[in-house]
């Protein structure tokens, strides 16, 4: 009989590799037709629209809140004039990006991880396969594609919310326009610094819903099961999610040198 924390490697190495075998298979899926236009249409009304809300307040509170903080700073040195720049390229570089996919990770990867988890332990995945449907191309593929098409979008709706929020700070502090504002905000904003960031997003969308699909397909025991699937799956994507930005990062500075 093999000692305790042994056998917990082994089960541990297994579902490491049985995720990675999943995640390829959808990798590989979402690029390969034939594809559910009108499922992933809903899927990215359902994950993507209906986070619209979410991630434009809590944009706008963190642009207040980040505005607050660089003011602080740069007082100390007699450079106010450059708040909005400061809060501007944070928002943009790092800020938003990484905010939103947390956020969303857990918005999005409990209710994937939910509602998979729901049809699996009603058998109707089971069903799904009976009627000759692909039940991996119909429940996993339309969500990893409405999350990869999404999570871009709604990161840029969180750093212009956050732009705002900081604007609003601002004028309570030393009644700036908002025109000049936003002048000096996207001043120092290009189309560089803009692109690898938001783009990096797209892949923790991909990583949000494997995480919530691949939970929701092996869960077990019933109603219980559904809430251990969305609890792991917000636990595992926020953790996957944070490890490859660490990655993306790295590979953002040696691609686009200039961003740094």
């Amino acid at each position: 009989m093999a000692p305790p924390v042994t056998s917990r490697l082994v089960r541990a190495l297994a579902v490491v590799g049985d995720f990675s075998a999943f995640a390829g298979r959808a990798l590989v899926d979402i690029v390969r037709p034939p594809f559910e236009g009108r499922e992933t249409l809903r899927q990215l009304v359902e994950l993507g629209w209906r986070s619209v809300p979410l991630i434009g307040a809590s944009g706008f509170a963190v642009g207040i809140v980040l505005s607050l903080h660089t003011r602080a700073s740069l007082e100390r040195f007699g450079a106010e004039a450059l708040v909005p720049a400061g809060l501007g390229i944070a928002l943009i570089r790092e800020t938003g990006p990484l905010t939103a996919g947390l956020l969303l990770a857990g918005r999005m990867g409990a209710g994937i991880g939910a509602e998979v988890a729901a049809m699996k332990v009603t058998e109707q995945v089971d069903a799904l396969e009976a009627t000759a449907v692909d039940s991996f191309r119909f429940l996993v593929v339309t969500r990893v594609l409405a999350c990869i098409i999404a999570l871009p979008l709604l990161t840029t709706l969180m750093n212009f919310s956050g732009i705002l929020g900081g604007w609003l700070a601002e004028f309570a502090m030393t009644a700036m326009p908002l025109g000049l504002y936003l002048e000096r905000a996207f001043s120092m904003i290009d189309f560089p610094l803009y692109l690898p960031s938001t783009a990096k997003t797209a892949v923790f969308g991909f990583l949000i819903a494997v995480t919530g699909a691949y939970q929701g397909l092996t869960t077990s025991g019933g109603t219980e099961g559904v809430g251990r699937a969305a609890t792991r799956s917000v636990v595992m994507a926020s953790v996957l999610l944070i490890a490859a930005n660490v990655v993306l990062v790295r590979l953002i500075f040696f691609l686009f040198p200039e961003v740094q």
